[in-house]
């Protein structure tokens, strides 16, 4: 293919990473990772999520933009780690329903997030990396990084919800759903194939059926 645009979709430490290196090796494609460590909020936000969960999720909205107009100036295969889509119908979604985004500031996000969405190309296809919260959580103690280690099982309940109901619902791309929990392939490298397999079906238009390997 001369043109595609992957994007890997999942929960805090899914695996999103992995897979867009991976598949930008088989693909020999460009890369795109999360700017999580360059958001000059985040570490304030997993302190005090109701102070700064607009600025946190206006300035991911803010580089998302900036990296999907980027794409779409260019030629080539493209994977990326997260979606914009993510940004504003799960993340930002599930902080204004739990009262961290008031709904002064929602609208402000929203008017600008359905801007944005009549501007940018959807992506070829997305990828959703679906996880139990023991399994979060479990990665989350092995990733190491401070700020997350406090994060509450709830928020993490929450976001999984809405992330299965934004996969089940979501138009603009088609979606193929991994459940990691059962191809774990941060644990067994071997099943990568087998995912691998599973996308390229999927990037062809023929049926897919998700027969689980053990």
């Amino acid at each position: 293919m001369d043109n595609l645009f992957i994007a890997i979709a999942g929960n805090i430490s899914a695996g999103k990473s992995t897979l867009t290196k991976v598949l930008a090796e088989k693909f020999q494609a460009t890369p795109v990772f999360e700017p999580a460590s360059e958001n000059p909020y985040l570490a304030d936000f997993y302190k005090d999520m109701k102070r700064w969960a607009f600025h946190s999720q206006m300035f991911f909205l803010g580089q998302r933009l900036k990296d999907q107009v980027s794409l779409s100036k260019e030629k080539g295969i493209f994977i990326q780690d997260r979606t914009i889509y993510e940004d504003a119908e799960i993340f930002a979604k599930n902080l204004f329903e739990r009262g961290f985004i008031e709904k002064r500031d929602w609208d402000v996000y929203q008017g600008f997030y359905q801007s944005i969405l009549e501007l940018l190309p959807s992506p070829d296809l997305i990828i959703y990396l679906k996880n139990s919260v023991p399994t979060i959580k479990k990665r989350i103690k092995m990733r190491g990084r401070e700020f997350e280690q406090k994060i509450d099982e709830k928020y993490l309940l929450d976001l999984n919800r809405l992330y299965d109901e934004w996969a089940g619902n979501f138009m603009k791309s088609q979606v193929l759903t991994i459940p990691l929990d059962d191809l774990n392939y941060l644990e067994d490298p071997k099943k990568l194939d087998y995912i691998i397999k599973l996308i390229t079906h999927k990037l062809g238009g023929r049926p897919l059926a998700l027969n689980l390997v053990k």
